[in-house]
Parts: structure tokens; C-alpha cells; sequence
């Protein structure tokens, strides 16, 4: 409902883009990016001006996002303007490529004389609502509020599930989760508090943790590459198709990391020129205790986004629409399926604690469904859905109110995770059972994959199709 906030708005989707999608090849190439950085100012002002609409309306966001985003835009606009990425990025890579030219200095004149003063222009017009934002957290208290969540559980699940469906489906799965994974702890020794606490204790245990230096980041990013290839060779196993574009591990910018997701997934070029990028949040590596690790690797690079991803754009015979167009309960239900799957691998066969992380991955989708639908359809606080994550999963206060306020930001697209993943599964067993021994594993995925993006209603009916193919 937000233009900008802690996660939207192009203060950090520009940058982002410039330094990470925009190739830089040659002369031509660092021109153009050049020439996107002199428009970035005119967006910042444009965007400003749909803010300030947005405000009329009574569209203010919570103090909170406001703080959030003033924050992370006081980064900015703090830094000397040829320190930050928009400078340097250029400069680096032209000179990786021997182009001759001044392009730090001529990036710099373009940052200082548009983009810090329409930035500086944003960050005013959002200071002024300061005294007009109010500490509630839901979208119900903005106009139409409570049919905008109706919306946007609608369109992020594709389904036709209520607030309070949503929320008693995630505190059922939740208290499954949590049964199978006291069991767990259990046979490890931890034997007391709740499952919540005793994974909290999981999360300060020193062996877990990376030390908080950059050397220590690079172990980690490291680590995370091994994982991959180590999975790369699982995956024939089960699809019969595989992506051709890589997939590399990457830190979350420095500038956007206070307010940006612990990972993420950016898609490879349709051209094939740049490989998809896998983003983790290394703002503080005691949020990513080793055993967490894993799950997070198989959900955002394979065989999760980007190997789901990389496949609907690599589909020779798929209109260009059906290539670029996506369904959140579908690539984020895939990506969560994809945690189960690389479980049901034998990834964890001798990872007890890899696998209590899976199953506390599992828990945090849950209780996403719980707390979304808290906070927007039954008016929870954001300290109330703090807490009640917190509990439930363990995790850190710092990391669960990154998340808290990203769903009151983005109102309904949490739900998307497990919703679609409890499809996908839903769909698999029932194949298993119609078709018996004709069922293959491949074929359910190539088939479901094959589909593209698509609500969870359409890829329905692309497995009925399927199995009546093979029955």
C-alpha cells in the first residue's frame, strides 16, 4: 500500500539494479549506465509525488516504517557521494574492461547535482507524516483497509481463503512443526522449555556461529557454495530438465541490509547474460547460525527459485509474457517444497540440527500465517506479532521484527509460502496414490515446473492432465 518504505521505492531497487543487473562490457555499456543514474533523480521525484498522493488518501505508513526508512535513507544520503555503490560500481567495472574514461568523476557530478538532492526531497516529504503515522501496524486502519487484505491474500495465494482460514490453517501446521521438532531436540539432549526456547539456545550456541568479521562472511558465502554443488549432483535424480544458468551467492548491499530480507533471489538474463544471484542478509551473522544455512541455500538457489525460475525462462516454446510472469504461491509454495524435497533427498541423514533448521524453516512459514493474518485481519500490534513469532520459532527479536515489518508493508504475500507449498504437496501425494506404480518423481516435477508461473488453480489442472497422460 506504500509506495516507499524498508522495502520498496527505487532509493534501493535502482542501485541494486544498476550494480547487479546492469552489464558492463563497454564503452556503450557504461554509458547507458550513466544515463540510467541521471534519470534516477527524476524517479525519486515521481515517486515522491505518489507518496505525497498516497498521504492525502490516508495512506500514512506506521511510524515504525517510517523510522525504518529514513534510516536507510540517511545511509545514503550520509555517505560521501563517491564511496557509494552508484559511483564505484562504474568506475570498478569499466576499468575491469579497460574503458578509458573518467566515469567515477562523471558518476559522482550526476549523484551530487540529482539524485542526493531528489533523495534529500524524499526523505523530507516522508519526515513531514512523522506526526501524522500512528504505531498500528495492520492495513485495516487505512480506508478500505480491511478489503484491500482480502485482496491481498487473494492475489498472493490465488486462492479464496479468509483471514481467520489462513490463521487457523498456520497455527494447525505450526503445531504439527513443532511436535516434530521436539522430538528432534530431544534425541539431541534438549530436553527442556519449549520448542521455541530450546531452539533460541540452539541459536546462541557459539559453535554455530560465524564470527561477525568480514573474513567470517566470506566462510559463510563459501560454505553456501558448497552446499550448492553438493545438491547439483542430487538433482538428476529427480528432474528430468535442469537449468542452464548459474547461480551465484551474493551479500545484500550494505546500504539496503537494515531493512532488507535475510535472502532473497534475483533471476538469471533472459539472454543468458547474467546468472541468477542468490542474497543473503550478512548484516550480523549471528542470525545465521550454521544450521540454518541449508534450508535457506535449497529455498532461494536449487532446486527452489532458481532452478523453478531459470526453467520458465529457458522455455524455447513460451510466449515472453509466460517467461517473465509469476504467482507467489507458486514459486515461493515450489520454493518451500523444495526444503521438503531436499529432506526427503537425505541431505540430513547424518544433520540432526540441519534438519531441526529445516523443520524450524517449515515453523517460520507457519507462523507467518499466523502472524499476517494477526497483524492485518484480527488487528494485532506489531510487539504482539513479534512475540508470537518469536516464540514459536526461536529466532532472534532483530531478524523477526525485520520480518514483521515486511509484512506490514506487503500485506498478505507471506501467506504465499505455505499456502502453495501445502498445494504442492497436496498435489504430489495425490498423484502418488491415483497413479501407484506409474508415478514418477520426475515427471510430477517436469510437469509441474513445465507449467511456468501460474495460479495454484491452473497448475491443478496441469497435474490432472499429466496423470491422465501416464495413467
Amino acid at each position: 500500500p506504500y509506495t516507499v518504505s524498508q522495502l520498496s521505492g527505487s532509493y534501493q531497487g535502482i542501485p541494486d539494479f544498476l550494480d547487479s543487473q546492469h552489464t558492463i562490457e563497454t564503452s556503450e555499456d557504461a554509458e547507458a549506465y550513466l544515463s540510467r543514474l541521471s534519470a534516477f533523480g527524476t524517479a525519486l521525484d515521481q515517486e515522491t509525488a505518489r507518496m505525497e498522493a498516497e498521504f492525502a488518501a490516508g495512506a500514512v505508513p506506521p511510524d515504525f516504517v517510517i523510522a525504518k526508512t529514513l534510516t536507510q535513507m540517511g545511509a545514503m544520503l550520509d555517505a560521501r557521494p563517491a564511496d557509494l555503490t552508484l559511483v564505484k560500481s562504474v568506475a570498478r567495472r569499466a576499468a575491469e574492461k579497460g574503458l578509458a574514461g573518467d566515469w567515477a568523476g562523471r558518476a559522482q557530478t550526476i549523484v551530487e547535482q540529482t539524485v542526493m538532492p531528489a533523495l534529500a526531497r524524499q526523505a523530507d516529504a516522508l519526515r513531514a507524516q512523522q506526526p501524522n503515522a500512528t504505531h498500528d501496524a495492520g492495513v485495516w486502519r487505512l480506508p478500505n483497509g480491511e478489503a484491500y487484505y482480502d485482496f491481498g491474500l487473494k492475489y498472493f495465494t490465488t486462492t479464496n481463503m479468509t483471514g481467520q482460514e489462513v490463521h487457523e490453517l498456520g497455527l494447525e501446521q505450526l503445531a504439527e512443526l513443532s511436535a516434530r521438532a521436539d522430538e528432534l531436540l530431544k534425541s539431541e539432549g534438549m530436553t527442556q522449555g519449549t520448542v521455541g526456547e530450546r531452539i533460541a539456545a540452539m541459536g546462541k550456541d557459539q559453535r554455530f556461529i560465524y564470527p561477525n568479521t568480514d573474513a567470517a562472511k566470506e566462510e559463510l558465502l563459501a560454505d553456501l557454495n558448497v552446499q550448492i554443488r553438493a545438491m547439483q549432483a542430487r538433482l538428476p535424480d529427480y528432474f528430468g530438465r535442469l537449468p542452464q544458468a548459474p547461480v551465484e551467492v551474493k551479500r545484500v548491499p550494505k546500504e539496503i541490509e537494515a531493512g532488507a530480507p535475510g535472502g532473497y533471489y534475483n533471476g538469471a538474463a533472459l539472454d543468458g547474460s547474467r546468472p541468477g544471484a542468490y542474497y543473503i542478509n550478512l548484516r550480523d551473522t549471528a542470525e545465521w547460525p550454521k544450521w540454518t544455512l541449508p534450508t535457506l541455500t535449497y529455498h532461494e538457489a536449487i532446486p527452489g527459485h532458481h532452478l523453478q525460475i531459470s526453467l520458465q525462462q529457458e522455455k524455447a516454446d513460451t510466449p515472453m509474457l509466460m517467461k517473465v510472469l509469476g504467482f507467489s504461491a507458486f514459486s515461493e509454495g515450489w520454493a518451500l517444497y523444495s526444503e521438503q524435497l531436499a529432506d526427503e533427498m537425505g541431505v540430513y541423514e547424518n544433520d540432526a540440527w540441519g534438519r531441526i533448521g529445516y523443520l524450524q524453516s517449515m515453523m517460520f512459514r507457519a507462523s507467518r500465517l499466523v502472524v499476517d493474518s494477526g497483524l492485518h485481519f484480527k488487528r494485532w500490534s506489531r510487539e504482539q506479532a513479534i512475540q508470537s513469532m518469536m516464540a514459536a520459532t526461536g529466532d532472534q527479536e532483530s531478524s523477526v521484527a525485520t520480518e514483521i515489518e515486511r509484512y506490514c508493508v506487503w500485506p498478505g504475500q507471506a501467506c504465499s509460502y505455505k499456502v502453495g507449498h501445502t498445494a504442492w504437496v497436496r498435489l504430489r501425494e495425490q498423484a502418488k496414490q491415483e497413479l501407484g506404480d506409474k508415478f514418477s518423481i520426475k515427471g510430477f516435477h517436469d510437469a509441474g515446473l513445465n507449467a511456468g508461473g501460474v495460479p495454484m488453480t491452473v497448475l491443478e489442472r496441469v497435474i490432472g492432465d499429466w496423470k491422465a497422460s501416464v495413467a
